[in-house]
């Protein structure tokens, strides 16, 4: 492979690719309805975020938005938080994805580790969803109340989200892979009345049977009236009064009926986590999330009824309900349930030629993964019909983009996007119509206000910032469940830069709105895309009877192999050993996820501490990233500053290896 620095021009789209985008088709329409004219894509992002009220009006009009009651006003005020968008409006998120049903085309291709490639129909879809809908009702589930999933990526999930989106009840969804007590971090702040679930999942060949779970789910969970398990594994569920077989809900029949909500009901719970406390229970709107997913998906990615997209994800991250919203496009779905390299680092890229995919999602350690393997899809591969390869988790470094043109795809539109679980969209991600520059993300989202600012609020151009947001999206929370008075939520987003939004992201931009994403800026860990909170690993590592306390950083940062080592203080007499090492791993397997097991655990005599007792998350993380120490922490206000001794000399060792 060919060595590439930052910001080489990789490939530019033909005349016809930009002729035919759907941001083009988009910037026509504006010209003939509003009279505006944008010769170039920034032109256009700036009018977007200067006429702020206009432009999602102008979403609302060209994407046809069904509201049974007109709105009264698009924005109230441009505070945040406190905006209220599309007033007066009611509508249904499950209608506007259904009114694309196209009978015996089908809605989703899926795939598993144990089930052989499939097609559901629109028509499979929508009357399975009906049936869905109809036993929520009977099962006296009412608007507003909470429906929980435990399943994986599979056809089953979407139709309990889509039953439960159309009759106006709230979603939660929680991957089988996390631990229980992850899962019932979560679920037990919502109350939720009904779950679902699966009886066991497959990865990486090896069978996890989940009916145990289940079981202390419900008797963690009171407020349950009833679970549906599907026997995606096993074949037979046992049944009583509160449990039932998925297969039981199908029975009979359905039609779609929608209840009509207000633009700000709420559609799902998703869960991201700070560093310390419960995870945070994230509230966004029906209205909020159809007007971005409408936005990015079919404005700017300009995807179509007849492609065929693909993310690979679990329920777990906010990508899933990205990856859902390209029904609301009409286009077909591409579900895989599994590990992306069993039985080889080749499946994906088989099932991509066998599906036909457009757009194929994924992250960028799956693309470093391919690069340091050797792959070299393109060689024994037909991809003929893909348009696009796009990547976010973490930031994709110049080699991840060359990797895909020479090994997968020579005209293609390689996409590094960046945003969040808090809203559910990228910030900054591509345009069909604009160039790719190695390592670099074309441009800031429309209607996306992002800016890079300096300690003291100014804005920055060409120099590394805080990642922020200056005016209101439509998929922003509207609060956080239980979260009174917004307390955590202006903690999380705005003790900061007041009314501004810090999201915790370090981003350079420069003169002509590229964007490059340097890694977090705070001290929540992200593997593989899903975001979690240190306390959580914090609960499980220091709940072994050998550990007095410990400290977790993530070193995740443009340009460096992703490494997440944790530090630990043990009790008198006791030592670290392989067994000890062993016992921490599974803990954190079991009680958090497999993502969040760590690189490297070393032994501490301190945990560097502020003189009130905190921790030093961001400090630490950014001494190991080798920021000078003088710049990042003030050791007067430290009640230990001879602890930083041992983390002073690991930042020598990291960044001389990395060099």
């Amino acid at each position: 492979m060919k060595a590439v620095t930052e910001g080489v021009l990789l490939w530019k789209p033909s005349q016809e690719r930009i002729k035919h985008a759907g941001i083009s088709r988009f910037r026509k329409w504006l010209q003939q309805e509003y009279g505006l004219n944008f010769e170039i894509h920034q032109e256009l992002w700036k009018w977007s975020v200067d006429e702020l009220e206009l432009f999602w009006e102008s979403i609302w009009k060209y994407c046809n938005i069904i509201s049974h009651t007109p709105y009264q006003q698009v924005l109230n005020s441009r505070t945040m938080p406190g905006a209220k968008w599309f007033a007066g409006s009611t509508l249904n998120y499950a209608e506007h994805v259904f009114r694309n049903s196209r009978e015996n085309q089908s809605a989703i291709i899926f795939k598993s580790e144990t089930v052989p490639k499939k097609e559901v129909s629109w028509k499979e879809l929508q009357e399975k969803t009906a049936k869905v809908a109809l036993f929520l009702k009977k099962c006296g589930v009412q608007k507003g109340e909470r429906v929980v999933a435990y399943m994986p990526n599979i056809p089953e999930t979407v139709m309990a989200f889509l039953a439960c989106a159309s009759i106006g009840a709230i979603w939660s969804s929680c991957s089988p892979d996390f631990g229980n007590d992850s899962v019932i971090e979560r679920f037990k702040q919502i109350e939720p009345v009904v779950l679902f679930s699966v009886d066991g999942y497959s990865y990486n060949g090896k069978i996890y049977d989940k009916r145990k779970n289940i079981a202390e789910l419900q008797a963690a969970l009171p407020t349950l009236k009833k679970t549906i398990v599907l026997p995606y594994i096993f074949g037979n569920v046992e049944t009583d009064d509160r449990t039932i077989s998925w297969n039981d809900l199908l029975e009979g029949k359905a039609e779609m009926e929608y209840e009509y909500v207000p633009f700000d009901h709420p559609l799902w719970i998703l869960f991201s986590s700070g560093t310390t406390g419960l995870p945070k229970p994230i509230v966004q709107g029906q209205g909020g999330i159809l007007m971005e997913h409408l936005k990015i998906l079919k404005v700017e990615q300009g995807v179509e009824p007849e492609d065929i997209y693909f993310w690979f994800t679990t329920t777990g991250w906010m990508m899933w309900n990205l990856l859902i919203g390209n029904l609301l496009a009409g286009c077909t779905i591409v579900l895989y349930d599994g590990s992306p390299a069993h039985p080889g680092i080749d499946t994906l890229w088989d099932l991509a030629e066998d599906a036909g995919v457009t757009h194929f999602g994924t992250s960028a350690g799956f693309i470093n993964v391919c690069m340091k393997s050797g792959v070299k899809p393109n060689e024994n591969h037909n991809f003929s019909r893909l348009k696009a390869i796009l990547s976010t988790g973490s930031p994709l470094p110049a080699e991840g983009f060359v990797w895909a043109y020479e090994n997968v795809k020579e005209d293609l539109w390689v996409v590094s996007t960046s945003g969040g679980t808090d809203v559910c969209t990228a910030f900054v991600g591509g345009s069909p119509v604009l160039p790719v520059y190695a390592g670099e993300i074309q441009t800031r989202g429309l209607g996306a206000h992002i800016q890079s600012f300096d300690d003291e609020g100014n804005p920055l151009v060409n120099e590394v910032g805080e990642l922020v947001i200056t005016d209101p999206m439509p998929s922003m929370p509207l609060y956080f469940w239980g979260d009174e008075k917004y307390k955590r939520y202006l903690e999380s987003y705005f003790d900061v830069y007041p009314g501004v939004w810090r999201h915790g992201d370090w981003i350079k931009i420069d003169e002509k709105g590229s964007c490059v994403i340097y890694g977090r800026s705070d001290s929540t860990i992200n593997r593989q895309g899903v975001r979690m909170g240190t306390s959580e690993i914090y609960r499980a590592v220091e709940g072994i009877d050998e550990i007095v306390e410990s400290l977790v950083i993530d070193l995740e940062h443009l340009g460096r192999k992703s490494f997440m080592p944790l530090f630990v203080v043990l009790r008198p007499g006791r030592h670290m050993g392989a067994e000890l090492k062993d016992k921490i791993k599974a803990e954190i397997r079991g009680k958090v996820s497999p993502r969040f097991v760590p690189d490297e655990i070393y032994e501490v005599e301190q945990i560097p501490k502020t003189l009130s007792g905190k921790k030093l998350e961001v400090p630490i993380r950014k001494i190991l990233l080798g920021f000078p120490v003088e710049k990042v922490v003030n050791q007067g206000s430290m009640a230990n500053p001879e602890s930083l001794n041992f983390f002073i000399e690991l930042a020598k060792t990291i960044n001389g290896l990395e060099e």
